[in-house]
């Protein structure tokens, strides 16, 4: 069996980001020539998430109105997290919402997905640099 390991980095001029990296994961997959095997791809970040869906703008959209109303940004006061000085305890609850990683099949050398999945990044802290993990096992 063989591996490898790439970090895909990223850095968001705004506070929440959706980023559909799927291309940039099927391109490391290329890169490890595993033709039969498994993808991890974890957000290295307790404030970004990684999380398959459908890349749909409205979908998008839904999702953001969504995690805001659960765990609004403001007031930062709210949250006892943000007392040490920091803001971005909501983004903390946002990443437990959506998640961690996400595990692929590879299949043939391809992402093995059901209609419409594709992997996403979602930044909920940004404007700094952040990264991706992208761990491949397989032949």
């Amino acid at each position: 069996m063989k591996s490898f390991k790439k970090e895909l980095w990223f850095n968001t001029d705004t506070r929440r980001a959706y980023i559909n990296i799927t291309e940039e994961v099927q391109e490391t997959i290329n890169e490890s020539d595993i033709k039969e095997g498994l993808c991890l791809v974890n957000a290295m970040h307790i404030s970004a998430s990684v999380y398959i869906n459908d890349d749909e703008r409205g979908l998008l959209h839904d999702y953001d109105k969504w995690l805001e109303t659960l765990a609004p940004h403001a007031p930062i006061e709210q949250y006892r997290h943000n007392d040490t000085g920091e803001d971005n305890a909501d983004a903390h609850l946002k990443r437990q919402v959506m998640g961690r990683e996400v595990v692929v099949a590879i299949t043939e050398g391809k992402l093995d997905f059901g209609p419409w999945e594709q992997i996403f990044y979602g930044e909920f802290d940004g404007r700094r640099k952040k990264r991706v993990l992208v761990k491949i096992i397989g032949e």
